[in-house]
């Protein structure tokens, strides 16, 4: 099923809510993040994505999510701290999540997209096109830095 996430609305860091249509006219790569998982390092390529494709359009959301394993138990300000000091990461991060069980939005819409069905660990990453449909999702494993992603990131920013 094509989904479109321009209304969904999502918490941010400071609380507030914030409707993905706010970011429309920019792809987006939404994450569910944790700080304590074998991904982790992904932290490191999600990065230069932002550094690399964000004066074009590209926003990576990091979505704090500790339904796997318990790997991101820490609050809010612990997991920024985390990732700046340790990854050096600008992108922004949100309110915590679930992928997972009773969803909690982005992924309560994200996850019926096909291939629907749900998050199945750490760093599952969706690309949203500038128009806020889900183009494409990619498992944990898919690091970053894949061609595969990387063509596609860049195939949504020339659109």
């Amino acid at each position: 099923m094509a989904i479109n996430v321009s209304d969904v609305v999502v918490t941010t860091a400071s609380g507030t809510p914030q409707r993905l249509g706010e970011l429309a006219g920019q792809v987006l790569l939404i994450v569910n993040v944790a700080s304590r998982c074998g991904f982790t390092r992904q932290y490191a390529g999600l990065e230069q994505l932002q550094q690399t494709y964000g004066p074009q359009g590209l926003v990576v959301l990091g979505f704090p999510c500790n339904d796997f394993g318990a790997q991101e138990p820490g609050t809010l300000e612990e997991i920024q701290t985390f990732c700046s000091t340790t990854y050096g990461a600008t992108f922004p991060l949100y309110a915590k999540v679930h992928a997972t069980g009773a969803k909690t939005a982005p992924y309560d819409q994200l996850t019926q997209a096909e291939p629907a069905g749900d998050v199945a660990w750490n760093f599952e990453k969706f690309l949203i096109g500038k128009d806020g449909m889900v183009l494409a999702r990619y498992k944990s494993a898919v690091e970053p830095a894949d061609p595969a992603l990387v063509a596609a990131i860049e195939q949504a920013l020339a659109v």
